[in-house]
């Protein structure tokens, strides 16, 4: 089977765990929050890339005050279901973060170990804060020590789960609602 048929066979078992509602109400609740925090602070936002453009785009777009947005690139999954050695691809620049308030912005909160190299890279340059925001959570025990999000969207459960910026084998990521593999779905395995 080809990826790209995998991948729409895999959309159609799927199971639907937060519909294209529940991700805006969860966008609506995030901005809500960062926008209390962050108004009149002149933060750097940064998107986690590829994961993270949707929400980033989904949230900043409501958030009513002047801010920076940048992108860094780091990433465990390289177009696989499961996490490799970290590899950076892009940090912003030092000068960019040093003295100020930094929020990241990425697609969900699985072990954790991505964001806490990205947290520690960046406190190494010096910003006043470093808060993260993630649309979803993701529920079970195997979380790296020190990964966490101060601002979640949604929990999910322990399953492989696409859209709103998280992939199945790097497609999906545009849909507006949060799906489950299901299993057994994929042939072959």
């Amino acid at each position: 089977m080809s990826p790209h048929a995998e991948a729409e066979h895999v959309l159609a078992q799927a199971d639907c765990l937060h519909d294209a509602a529940a991700v805006q109400d969860a966008y609506d609740r995030l901005a809500a929050a960062i926008g209390s925090h962050y108004a009149g602070r002149n933060p750097l936002v940064l998107c986690v890339m590829t994961g993270g453009i949707m929400p980033a785009a989904e949230i900043t777009r409501r958030l009513a005050f002047a801010f920076e947005l940048d992108y860094l690139h780091a990433t465990r999954y390289r177009g696989s279901t499961q996490g490799g050695g970290l590899v950076w691809k892009r940090q912003p620049e030092a000068k960019r973060i040093e003295g100020r308030h930094v929020l990241v912005i990425d697609d969900i909160l699985d072990e954790g170990h991505t964001l806490v190299a990205i947290r520690e890279a960046l406190l190494g340059f010096g910003p006043a804060s470093v808060k993260v925001a993630v649309l979803a959570e993701k529920i079970h025990d195997r979380r790296a020590p020190g990964a966490h999000a101060e601002y979640i969207g949604l929990k999910v459960e322990d399953r492989y789960v696409f859209g709103c910026g998280m992939d199945y084998k790097e497609y999906w990521r545009q849909l507006p609602a949060i799906y489950a593999v299901k299993a057994g779905a994929v042939r072959g395995r």
